[in-house]
């Protein structure tokens, strides 16, 4: 036998020895590739392996939590897309109007193709290349206005106002979304990051954690700071989180010393403690930051954070109580991925953030608002202020958009009486 087979049957040999002593310590596993096998031969109706093996990391993943997952294969790109927020497509935000279901422009993103070609806020969308999109569900859509960054895609367009359509060739590109924004548009779409109405109080608003968004946050802050900015309230309402490194960063502007946040694992003996660096730039100014019953995860750390460093009050409602770190892990032989629970994470004060299954409001968890600052949005207003906060997000680049319904946003408003009582006091 030539040596190179014989290296090779050597090789084979151990990776089944292991696999088989992997087994014997987990019968289970040999009892789920068995049911497997059966299941594949003998259902009356024929049903593909990975079909069987999909649903067995669904039911697997399901028994743990309610943030572990398994993730498709097919799913894996627009999960990290949603991380990352960062995609190719065309650059625009869109939406079915609630009284025709028609695609509708939401708002082209400043720079992108989409801007480029001079599309609108309000256009309704009415082909994408060869689709009608009259009824086609919203996923469908994104889907095929998304794909490879340099290919075109022709999308036939209603102008709000004008009779006739249009057909415009948009070349796509990479888009990257803004995760740190303010609280209208300039003239050239840019943020104000001034809160209108107001004697220079900063607005900064973070949709999300992503890699970017502590040199956008840092890059909004200094501007605000040589325009004179008298204190900032810092927006994490619906702010779903996002990653734990961009969390500790965006902290670590704000304070001088001392612990951000602490992981522990399931032992429940910490395993990292993340401290400031002491070099916070922005440390000085009075500020609030809004919270809500959807802000979650990396936002609640940055809450917490700041509330037990004194740095800021906590203006709204109780925050979600996500406190839990997750890890995407993945599999062998294109098989997507898992995400999953391997930590939690606790306050600077050792206090928990996540809300067990079986907690109630009288538990700790979440972020509560500090003494007075309590501001509760019902279901209703909930809804309107949703509406209003996405009316001043529009930017019309050839035309000026429709005044949005009255509303006075109470939490905002708790937040920049605030700050701006605090610097009279200073």
């Amino acid at each position: 036998m030539p040596r190179r087979n014989l290296l090779w049957l050597i090789a084979i040999t151990l990776i089944s020895l292991l696999c088989y002593q992997r087994v014997q310590r987990n019968p289970y596993g040999r009892v789920l590739g068995d049911a497997m096998g059966k299941i594949e031969q003998r259902h009356l109706e024929p049903i593909e392996p990975l079909d069987l093996f999909e649903g067995a990391m669904d039911g697997m993943l399901g028994q743990l939590d309610d943030y572990s997952a398994y993730i498709r294969p097919a799913d894996l790109q627009e999960f990290h897309e949603t991380i990352d927020q960062q995609f190719s497509g065309v650059g625009m935000e869109v939406g079915l109007d609630p009284k025709t279901r028609q695609l509708t422009v939401l708002s082209p993103l400043v720079g992108s193709p989409a801007y480029v070609a001079g599309i609108r806020a309000g256009d309704h969308l009415l082909r994408i290349d060869d689709s009608a999109t009259q009824g086609m569900p919203l996923k469908d859509a994104v889907g095929l206005l998304r794909g490879e960054p340099g290919s075109a895609v022709t999308l036939t367009i209603q102008h709000e106002g004008e009779e006739k359509p249009i057909e415009l060739k948009i070349t796509r590109a990479v888009i990257q979304v803004d995760t740190v924004v303010g609280d209208t548009r300039n003239a050239d779409g840019s943020w104000n990051f001034f809160l209108e109405g107001r004697d220079r109080t900063g607005y900064v608003r973070i949709n999300s954690f992503v890699d970017k968004t502590v040199s956008d946050l840092q890059q909004a802050l200094e501007w605000l700071q040589e325009h004179e900015m008298r204190g900032l309230v810092l927006d994490l309402r619906d702010d779903p989180g996002g990653l734990l490194s961009s969390t500790v960063d965006v902290c670590d502007l704000f304070i001088d010393s001392g612990v951000i946040v602490t992981t522990r694992r399931r032992d429940g003996r910490i395993s990292e403690t993340y401290e400031a660096s002491g070099n916070g730039p922005f440390t000085d100014f009075p500020m609030a930051v809004l919270v809500n019953n959807y802000t979650a995860s990396a936002a609640e750390i940055v809450a917490a954070c700041l509330q037990d460093h004194h740095r800021a009050v906590v203006v709204g409602q109780r925050s979600f109580g996500k406190g839990t770190i997750q890890e995407v892990m993945d599999l062998e032989n294109g098989c997507g991925a898992m995400k999953l629970t391997t930590a939690s994470y606790w306050r600077p004060s050792g206090k928990n953030i996540h809300r067990l299954r079986n907690a109630d409001d009288k538990d700790e968890w979440g972020v509560r608002p500090d003494e007075g600052c309590k501001v509760v949005l019902d279901a209703e207003e909930l809804a309107k202020w949703r509406l209003w906060r996405q009316h001043r997000d529009i930017y019309k680049p050839n035309g000026v958009a429709k005044p949005a319904e009255p509303f006075v946003d109470r939490q905002l408003m708790r937040a920049a009486e605030y700050v701006e009582k605090t610097n009279d006091v200073r």
